[in-house]
Formats: structure tokens, sequence, C-alpha cells
């Protein structure tokens, strides 16, 4: 256990031209303050099942400063670390009109950045990012780092986790490696983020995050099957619970702004507590994650953001699922709503943020169409009990497998690209993970918005090598003709419009960056290499670059 008052933290989260939101984990109940500028800003912490946290909305901020700022737990200075080799960090607050730069990517396993980690999971891209940024080397300093699922595996966890469990339970028993109570999240969330290199990166980079199926168990929602068959084990119940709250606390809740966070049935709970004593939030949280699960409508984990002339929609697509065969979608009649809402023209860019590619290489979207209409019994009941064998077996629950909700966010981005939802923005990009190897795709069409897919994955998760070749035989070259004669055959509508990839794929461990530039949107693939033997110290590598250019330029 660690002797300093700060646990985990401290993460620099949403930030905006005037505001900025810092999250900690603390040792005890206690009280925070962030100190900047010759200002100080202070929060209670609250306690969830024995762990105590705090979220410092600092306020009062000029837009576009940077200002270096510390941390303290009950007055004693506790960041930076005494001895810290990182420079200050700073809170980097929006400049209005400043055109929007951001990092994403999904899918990074918590193992260490020794030699044995590196060869088993690869270089951890986003640490060897960190270290070039706090060296002043030659990579961009972003508004936002995106982080698209998968941050946590509570499902294939690490021999560090494993040691902790074991230290707690018996392993025999179900749920066996696997994440069982709040107690091993926030266990696996430390080692997700304890790394100093990642500690110091998180502290000063903004943050947004959206949680895919890792984050609580492999293909979560893929199926109404595969719900009931979760449901029917001892162990399922407390996962979700669990996952879900834990999801609030290290993830969601630095997503919202100030005014979002106003009206978070939660937080409302925290905001409105003025008694002395840590407010106790576990049985509250517990509740409203099952009543999140049960009912998801009940609860938006989706968010979106104006930044810089763009607009970013940061879609949930597993928690909002409709599972009952008749009405299967991606997302529920509440979510798509919102989503309608939301995707609108004016800007210069629209970013639709989803764990799950959008366009996947047509070859594995039609496999996916052609596996649902199989698993929805289109060919009877046998081929029906198959078809979902093979949903599980090989993860085809992406946008592709859920056609009906597919076909209708098509046509609103359609009527986004073509004007019809105010003035044509350059393009609606959607950003993507989940499939542990990164490309960008584009819609084939001669006017209007450029449509377009870049996918970046993983962060620190690569295939294996056979794997990875039997990956690009499904994704391309006589894959898409033969999987669209399969969705064909099943009665699959077509899709409205034709894409293709025009770079990749590529397999390394990444972390990729886009920027809004006079030139056109950029996008960039870095990863890690180890140089002299120096696994601890990394440096970046450039593996891509596209720039899309405006239609007509």
């Amino acid at each position: 256990m660690t002797t300093s008052p700060l646990v985990l933290g401290p993460m620099m989260r949403y930030v905006d031209q005037t505001t900025a939101s810092i999250w900690v984990e603390t040792r005890d109940a206690a009280r925070v303050a962030v100190r900047a500028g010759g200002q100080s800003w202070e929060a209670r912490t609250f306690a969830v099942h024995h762990h105590h946290y705090a979220l410092v909305e600092v306020a009062g901020l000029e837009p576009g400063s940077v200002t270096p700022y510390t941390v303290e737990i009950d007055g004693e200075e506790v960041w930076p670390a005494t001895g810290a080799e990182f420079p200050p960090s700073c809170i980097a607050t929006l400049k209005p009109d400043k055109p929007l730069r951001l990092e994403f990517g999904t899918c990074r396993t918590s193992v260490p950045h020794d030699k044995n980690g590196n060869r088993t999971h690869g270089v951890d891209s986003m640490r060897a990012y960190a270290l070039e940024m706090a060296k002043g080397g030659d990579v961009s300093w972003p508004d936002l780092l995106l982080f698209l699922g998968d941050q946590v595996y509570a499902d294939s966890t690490s021999d560090q986790m494993q040691e902790f469990i074991k230290a707690r339970r018996d392993m025999s028993e179900p749920p066996g490696e696997e994440l069982k109570d709040y107690e091993e999240y926030a266990h696996l969330y430390s080692l997700a983020w304890s790394d100093e290199a990642n500690r110091w990166l998180l502290s000063t980079l903004p943050s947004a995050m959206i949680f895919d199926d890792h984050d609580i168990r492999d293909d979560w929602n893929a199926s109404l099957t595969w719900k009931q068959q979760m449901q029917e084990t001892s162990w399922w119940h407390g996962r979700i619970v669990s996952g879900l709250a834990s999801y609030w606390v290290y993830q969601h809740l630095g997503n919202l702004s100030p005014q979002q966070r106003a009206d978070d049935v939660v937080w409302r709970l925290i905001a409105k507590h003025r008694g002395e004593e840590e407010l106790d939030l576990s049985e509250a949280l517990d509740a409203f994650a099952e009543k999140a699960d049960h009912y998801p409508e009940s609860y938006r984990w989706s968010f979106s953001r104006d930044i810089g002339g763009v607009r970013l929609i940061v879609l949930d697509s597993r928690a909002a699922r409709v599972l009952e065969p008749e009405h299967r979608s991606l997302l529920d009649g509440k979510e798509m709503a919102w989503l309608d809402g939301r995707l609108q023209g004016g800007f210069r860019h629209v970013l639709v943020a989803t764990s799950l590619p959008f366009l996947l290489p047509t070859g594995l979207h039609h496999l996916e169409s052609w596996n649902e209409a199989l698993s929805e019994g289109v060919w009877g009941k046998p081929a029906a009990k198959l078809g979902e064998k093979l949903r599980q077996a090989i993860d085809l629950e992406h946008w592709g497998a859920f056609q009906k909700s597919f076909q209708e966010v098509a046509a609103m981005v359609l009527e986004v690209a073509d004007g019809q939802r105010g003035p044509a923005p350059e393009t609606v990009t959607f950003l993507s993970g989940d499939v542990h190897f990164s490309y960008v795709a584009e819609v084939q069409r001669p006017a209007g918005s450029r449509i377009v897919q870049a996918v970046c994955s993983p962060i620190r998760n690569p295939l294996p090598r056979l794997i990875r070749s039997f990956t690009a035989i499904m994704s391309y070259g006589v894959a898409g003709p033969v999987g669209a004669l399969m969705a064909r055959s099943a009665k699959v509508p077509d899709p409205p419009f034709r894409w293709e990839t025009i770079k990749g794929p590529w397999f390394d461990n990444n972390l990729a960056g886009l920027e809004d530039s006079p030139d056109g949107l950029k996008f960039w693939w870095q990863t890690g290499i180890v140089e002299n033997g120096d696994h601890d110290r990394p440096r970046v590598q450039e593996v891509a670059a596209v720039t899309l250019p405006p239609r007509g330029a």
C-alpha cells in the first residue's frame, strides 16, 4: 500500500476555455486543494467501497493559458511528487478558434514496461509518447487525449492483477482470473494509470473516455443469447454492477463539463452533501449501476463537445444496445434520437467517436451482416444456432452486425454530408478502435463532405502474427465480393454507399493523432521502439500519415 496520501492521479479531465476538472484518488478521507497562478480550489473526497476520490473544479482561468499547478491533501503538497523527473503538470485551457488537435486510440493492457512485458505485449505507445513529450521532443501537444475503449481488461488479467486476486479469494472458483468486484476494479485502474510517465501525461493533457467490451467482458452485449448466458452465472451481476460503478468514478465523471455534472443524477448526491463527514456513495452508486444495466435508457454514457469549429460526438456502442431479435440495434431509441440531434452541419468537421469501426473493411462488414441474418433465423433454427456460435467465437458484433442501426446512422451522415442539416462540413469522420489493426477508409462519392473512417488499435495489445494474417485475409482482397454475395444470399440490404481502404492496414501498437489544418484533416500514427536495449526509454517513430484535403482543393 502506498504511504503517500495520493493514491492515483492527478488526472486532467474536462477542460474548456476557462475551467478544468482535476480528478484524484486519495488514501483517506480528506480535503483536496489545487493551486495554480496564485489561486486555489478545493473539494472534499467522497467514498466508494472504502476508496476515496475527489474531483476539483478549477474555474476563472484565462483562455489559451498554460499554468503549472500543485495538489495538496489536507494541507500537504503531494504533487508534483518529491524528486519527480518530469516537468511540472500544467492546466492548458482552450484558445478560442484554435484548430483542434487530439490524440486517440484504444486497447491498452497493463503489464510491466520491461523487456519481458515489451516482448509479450509490445511497447506501450502512450508511454513512449509521454516520454517524448516530457523531454520536449518532436510530438504534438494535443488539446485532448481521446480513449475509445478497453483502457482496462477485466476479463484478461495480467500476472500482477492475478497476484492481487489470489491474495483475496480462491481463483479456482468463478470468475477465476477475471474481476469480481469493485475492489479488484480499483486495483486494475491503479495498474493501468500508475506508471510514472503515463501518470505525468494524464496529469497534464485533458482526457475523455468511453468504454468498450473488455472494460466489462469480451463481447459485452453481443446478442440476447450472450446476455442470457451471462445472467445464468453466479458472478455476472457483481461484475456488471462493479464494472459500471467503477467506470462512472474512474472514467465517466471526468468526461462531463461543469454544467453536465450539475445535471448528473449521481453527482447531484455529492454536490448537495454539506456535512463534515465524507459522503459514502457506495450503496447509491451500486443501485445506479444496476439500474443503468437493466434500463439502459435511464442514463446516457455518450457525450458531445464543440472545440475550435469541430463537433466531437462520443458514442456509447455497448450499454445502449437493444438485443431483442425483432428490434436489434446498436443504439436504443433514446440514444439514436440524441445522435440524430447532434449530427448537424455548420462545423469544419464532424467527428463521431465510437469504439467499434462504423466502416469495417468491406469483407468483414458483409460477413457480419450475413452472420446477423443467419443468427436471427433467416435460414432456420439449426443455422441460427451455428450463426450464434460464430458470432461469439470471432467477435462478429460491430456496426455491420446491427444492420438496422447501421442503415439509420448512414442515412443521417449522408444528410449531413449533402448539406441537408446545415452547411456541409469538410468531413464527417468516424474515429474508432477495437479491431487491433489500424487503417483509413473513405466512402466513394463525387461531391459533398468526405465521409471517412480512421481506426487506431491497439495502444498496447497487438494481435499474434498468425491472427494478423487471418484478419488481413478476412478483411481484404476477395473477402469483399465474397462477403457481399453471402450477405445478399441472406437478403441483407446493400449499404447506401461503397467505401474502400485508402491507407493500411498496419498492426503496430499505436497512438494516433488528428489535426484540423489549413491543408485539410491530418492523421498520423506513432509507435514506440526500443533502441540499444533501453526498454525503459523507448522513442517515438511514425508509422503512417495521411492528409485529407477539402473536396476540390
